[in-house]
C-alpha cells in the first residue's frame, strides 16, 4: 500500500474514532464532573488507565475479546458476516478505549468550570436542557471541545500498540501510519522511514503549539 493510501486511511480512522469520543465522551464528562455516585471515582480510574497502562496490555485484551470464537467476535460476525479482529471496526473500537482520557478530560475539567449561576437562572426561567446545552453549556466550552477534538485526532494518529494487537498489519484495511513506519524499518526501508517519522513529528508538534499557543490550560491531562 502507498504512503497516500496509508495516510487517507490514517485520516479515516482519526476521523471516526474523534466523532466518536465526543459522542460517547460529552455525556461520560458530564456525569464524571457534576455526578454524585460513589462509582465516580473508580470510573474515572478507569477513563484515565490508558495514560500509563502500556497500550499492548489493553490491545491483547481486545484481541482475546474480538476473537473469532469469543461472544463478542461471534455476535459481530452474526451481525455484520465479517470478522472483528484484524478489522478497521475493531481499530475504530480500541482507539475510542485508549483515545478516551484525551477527550473526557478536557471536557470535564471544563464543565466544572461552569457558571452555576447561570444554568441555574436559566433553570428557574423554564429554559429546558436542550437549551441549557445549546444557548449555555456549548457556547462556553467551544474552546475545550476544540481541545478535545484535536487531542483525540491527535492521539489516535500516533497510535501504535493497540492498532498493531487488534488490527496486524493488513494493507488497505489496518496499516496505518504507526504501523507503516514499524513495516519500512523491518523491511530496512530507511528513506520511507524517516519520511514518515517526520511528518508524524512535525504533526505532532504543530498540533501541540497551537494547542499551547492558544493558552487554554483546560487540557492538561492528569494521571
Amino acid at each position: 500500500m502507498n504512503e497516500l493510501g496509508v495516510i487517507w486511511l490514517t485520516i479515516k480512522l482519526a476521523t471516526v474514532t474523534t466523532a466518536w469520543l465526543l459522542v460517547l465522551g460529552t455525556p461520560l464528562a458530564w456525569w464524571l464532573a457534576n455526578g454524585h455516585s460513589r462509582w465516580r471515582t473508580a470510573v474515572e480510574a478507569v477513563v484515565a488507565l490508558p495514560l500509563i497502562l502500556p497500550p499492548t496490555v489493553l490491545g491483547f485484551y481486545l484481541l482475546i475479546a474480538f476473537a473469532p470464537d469469543s461472544s463478542l467476535g461471534q455476535l459481530w460476525q452474526q451481525l455484520t458476516g465479517s470478522r472483528l479482529a484484524f478489522s478497521f471496526s475493531a481499530l475504530v473500537i480500541g482507539s475510542v478505549l485508549y483515545s478516551m482520557p484525551f477527550v473526557v478530560q478536557p471536557l470535564q475539567a471544563a464543565f466544572r468550570q461552569l457558571d452555576r449561576g447561570l444554568l441555574e437562572a436559566a433553570a428557574v426561567l423554564g429554559a429546558p436542557a436542550r437549551d441549557r446545552w445549546l444557548t449555555i453549556i456549548l457556547p462556553s466550552c467551544r474552546h475545550s471541545f476544540i481541545t478535545a477534538a484535536s487531542l483525540g485526532f491527535a492521539h489516535t494518529v500516533g497510535e501504535f500498540g493497540v492498532v498493531l494487537m487488534i488490527g496486524g498489519n493488513i494493507p488497505g484495511e489496518t496499516q496505518v501510519l504507526s504501523i507503516a513506519l514499524f513495516d519500512r524499518v523491518e523491511s530496512l526501508q530507511f528513506a520511507q522511514a524517516h519520511a514518515l517519522a517526520a511528518g508524524l513529528m512535525a504533526f505532532s508538534f504543530v498540533m501541540l503549539y497551537l494547542l499551547y499557543r492558544r493558552g487554554d490550560g483546560n487540557w492538561r491531562l492528569q494521571s
